[in-house]
């Protein structure tokens, strides 16, 4: 299993035979400019809430690739509206695609989409395939719904890091706690100002911490 960091909290996974791509934010990252968002090619598309620095490319790398989007109910009718057809889900439900199966979770945010229109609950998924739980959070404050994760033998969990919008480092770390995993994935961190990190001290309290923390470079690809 391979993941792709494109930016922000946008990763590929590829699994099964399928690629899995989370929260399409690239175009309009400053970070990311280098990343043809044209040579995307999903099956499908991941999107944890309706905000626009996790929804920029959705409709282009969609309508480019045909891909199934794997969303809350509330954005797939928004999808609807622009001829999208979607597979929604809503918090606690989960269902057996062709890679794997996706369970849809609880994550502590707002949303809304692009245009202003209601965006439904924000929410994370833990995916399930090739015997692995990856689990990711999304945008999301700490919460202690995280600790019905502790269960789920989690291989790896993709957690926001960046603080302001999200949770930092710090309580990232106490989610790990919550959610039993020791293998992190950093995302949601200095695309803007407001949310730049230092990488070294972060690094630092995760070691500190006990845990594996990987903040690959964008484009840079991690085995899971």
């Amino acid at each position: 299993m391979k993941t792709t960091y494109y930016g922000q909290s946008c990763f590929s996974i590829e699994t099964g035979g399928k690629t899995l791509l989370f929260d399409p934010f690239i175009t309009h990252n400053p970070l990311a400019k280098h990343i043809d968002v044209n040579s995307l090619k999903p099956d499908y598309i991941l999107v944890s809430h309706g905000h626009g620095d996790h929804t920029a490319d959705l409709l282009t790398i969609q309508k480019n690739s045909g891909a199934t989007v794997i969303c809350i109910a509330e954005i797939a009718t928004w999808l609807g509206n622009q001829g999208v057809e979607a597979h929604d889900m809503n918090i606690g439900g989960g269902f057996n695609f062709d890679f794997g199966r996706v369970k849809m979770v609880n994550a502590i945010h707002s949303s809304s989409m692009p245009d202003g229109s209601y965006g439904g609950n924000p929410a994370g998924f833990v995916v399930y395939a090739e015997g692995k739980a990856i689990y990711f959070a999304g945008d999301t404050a700490l919460t202690y719904d995280m600790k019905l994760l502790a269960d789920e033998n989690l291989d790896w969990a993709f957690l926001p890091i960046g603080d302001n919008y999200t949770m930092g480092a710090d309580d990232a770390i106490k989610a790990c706690d919550f959610i039993n995993c020791k293998n992190v994935v950093g995302m949601h961190y200095d695309s803007f100002p407001v949310i730049k990190i230092d990488k070294q001290e972060v690094m630092e309290k995760f070691v500190k911490a006990g845990l594996n923390l990987k903040l690959p470079a964008i484009s840079e690809s991690l085995s899971l």
